[in-house]
C-alpha cells in the first residue's frame, strides 16, 4: 500500500481520538524498492499513524458524508444557540447603539420590557436563526475540511509539532467564507433590532434595507465582521482543542478513549465555555464597530471611534458579551460533538501524541 495514494485516507491521531482499535501502520522499505511503503506493524516504536476507523453503517472519516455531519451539526449548533440567546443579543446592540437609554443590562432589559413588551425580546430572532445556521455550516464544515487539508500539506511530523497554528491557518480559511454568507442577514438582524418602527422581521427588513441602501449595502459591514468574527474563530477553535486537550491529559485520570461519553461531552461544553470567554474579549472591539455600522446609514469606522471611543470601543456591553458568549460556544462545542456522536463520529479533541520520529519519516 503506497503512501502517496493512501495518505488521503489517513486521519492524524492529534485531531480526534476514538474509543475503537485500528490497526497500527508503519514505514518499511521493500527489498528492491527505494520507495517507503506502509505495512501492518506490532512494534510500538515504529508507530507511524492510525487509519479513520470504518465499521458497516458508520461515516467513513474525510468523506463526503464526513463534511456534511459536520455542516448539519454546524447548523445545528449556530443556528439554534444564537436563536435561543436573541435576547441578550438585542440588550447587547442596544447598549452598543445608545447607551445614554440603555445603561446597563438589567435597565436595558427594563427599556425593552416596557416599550415593546415580552414579544420585543426576540425581535429580530429569523434573520439570526438563519443567518448564524448559514455561519455554522461553513465555519465548522470548512474548519474540519482545512483542518485536514493543512494537516497533509505538512506531513505527519509537521503537523504533530505544528498543530495550534493548523488549528489557527484552517479556522481563520472557514471563517473567511463563512462571514460571507452571515453579513447580510447580520446587516439586517442590527437595523431590526436597534431601530424601532424600521420593521418586523427578515421579510419587510431585507427588501426595505436593500432599497435604501442597495445591495451592496448588505456588505457594508464585511471588514468589520471578519475583524470580530475570524479572531474569535481562531480563539475559539484553537484554544478550545488546546483546553481540552489539557483537560484530558492532566484533569481526567483515564485516556479519552475509556471515558463515557456523557463524559467526553461535558468536557466539550467545559472546554468551549472556556474558549467562549476569551473569544469575546479578542473580538468585542470590532463586535461594537459592526453594529455601529451598520445601524447608521453612511457611517464610518472613523464616525465609530470617534463617537465611541477607543476605550468605549474595547469595554462598552462586554460583560453581557463574556456572559452570552461564554454560554454561546459551550453550548455549541457541545451541540455540536453530541450531533457528531449520533452519527457515530468521535468527538473533537483530545490528547496529542508523541511526534513522529524523523528517522521515520525520511526511511
Amino acid at each position: 500500500m503506497a503512501f502517496s495514494s493512501d495518505r488521503q485516507s489517513l486521519i492524524p491521531t492529534f485531531l480526534y481520538s476514538t474509543s475503537l482499535t485500528s490497526q497500527t501502520l508503519s514505514f518499511h522499505k521493500m527489498p528492491g524498492n527505494s520507495s517507503p511503503t506502509l505495512s501492518p506493524s506490532s512494534d510500538p516504536t515504529r508507530n507511524f499513524v492510525i487509519p479513520a476507523p470504518s465499521e458497516p453503517g458508520k461515516i467513513e472519516m474525510f468523506s463526503p458524508q464526513y463534511y456534511a455531519a459536520c455542516t448539519v451539526g454546524g447548523i445545528l449548533s449556530c443556528g439554534l444557540t444564537h436563536m435561543a440567546v436573541t435576547p441578550l443579543d438585542l440588550v447587547k446592540c442596544n447598549m452598543q447603539i445608545n447607551p445614554a437609554k440603555y445603561k446597563s443590562i438589567s435597565s436595558g432589559f427594563g427599556v425593552l420590557l416596557k416599550e415593546q413588551g415580552a414579544k420585543g425580546f426576540f425581535r429580530g430572532w429569523v434573520p439570526t436563526l438563519l443567518g448564524y445556521s448559514a455561519q455554522g455550516a461553513c465555519k465548522f464544515g470548512f474548519y474540519e475540511f482545512f483542518k485536514k487539508y493543512y494537516s497533509d500539506l505538512a506531513g505527519p511530523e509537521n503537523a504533530a509539532k505544528y498543530k495550534t497554528l493548523i488549528y489557527l491557518a484552517g479556522s481563520a480559511s472557514a471563517e473567511v467564507i463563512a462571514d460571507i454568507a452571515l453579513c447580510p442577514l447580520e446587516a439586517v438582524k442590527v437595523r431590526v433590532q436597534t431601530q424601532p418602527g424600521f420593521a418586523r422581521g427578515l421579510s419587510d427588513g431585507l427588501p426595505k434595507f436593500v432599497r435604501s441602501e442597495g445591495v451592496l449595502g448588505l456588505y457594508k459591514g464585511i471588514v468589520p465582521l471578519w475583524g470580530r468574527q475570524i479572531p474569535y474563530t481562531m480563539m475559539k477553535f484553537a484554544s478550545f482543542e488546546t483546553i481540552v486537550e489539557l483537560i484530558y491529559k492532566h484533569a481526567i485520570p483515564q485516556p479519552k478513549s475509556e471515558c463515557s461519553k456523557p463524559l467526553q461531552l461535558g468536557v466539550s461544553f467545559a472546554g468551549g465555555y472556556i474558549a467562549g470567554v476569551l473569544c469575546a474579549v479578542v473580538s468585542h472591539p470590532a463586535d461594537n464597530l459592526v453594529s455601529f455600522l451598520n445601524n447608521a446609514k453612511g457611517a464610518t469606522v472613523g464616525d465609530a471611534v470617534k463617537q465611541l471611543g477607543l476605550l468605549g470601543l474595547f469595554t462598552r456591553g462586554l460583560p453581557l458579551r463574556i456572559v452570552m458568549i461564554g454560554t454561546l460556544t459551550g453550548a455549541q462545542w457541545g451541540i455540536y460533538d453530541a450531533f457528531k456522536v449520533s452519527v457515530g463520529l468521535p468527538t473533537t479533541g483530545g490528547v496529542a501524541p508523541t511526534p513522529v520520529a524523523p528517522e521515520l519519516v525520511k526511511a
